[in-house]
């Protein structure tokens, strides 16, 4: 069973920036990913790592601004949120799953941090 903690939301102003932490507490996933989920919407996949070469993909919202990376010593995973936006208010939550293919469907992700609250303000 693989538990997933994540760390470093909180309230910025627009223009600012944020760093996310996930830490898993078991083996090293084949890919986690970071979705969120803004008040009143469905979760949305932000940006997805593979172990395999980590690659990465990024929603065309969070492109430029957003960088998704691993510390597979560490079994960490983390998020660097540059040019934050009022629009990228969300509860973002970590997720991972073992099977090589990244996915941004929630549906594919077994394991889930309880997520943590990002506020940007105008």
């Amino acid at each position: 069973q693989v538990q997933l903690v994540e760390s470093g939301g909180g309230s910025v102003q627009a223009g600012g920036s944020l760093r996310l932490s996930c830490v898993a507490s078991a083996y090293t996933s084949a890919c986690m990913a970071w979705f969120r989920q803004p008040p009143g919407k469905e979760r949305e996949g932000v940006a997805t790592i593979s172990i395999v070469r980590s690659t990465t993909y990024y929603a065309d919202s969070v492109k430029g601004r957003f960088t998704i990376s691993r510390d597979y010593a560490k079994n960490t995973m983390y998020l660097q949120m540059n040019s934050l936006r009022p629009e990228d208010t969300a509860v973002y939550y970590c997720a991972a799953r073992g099977l090589n293919a990244c996915t941004t469907d929630p549906q594919g992700f077994g394991y889930w941090g309880k997520g943590t609250q990002v506020t940007v303000s105008s």
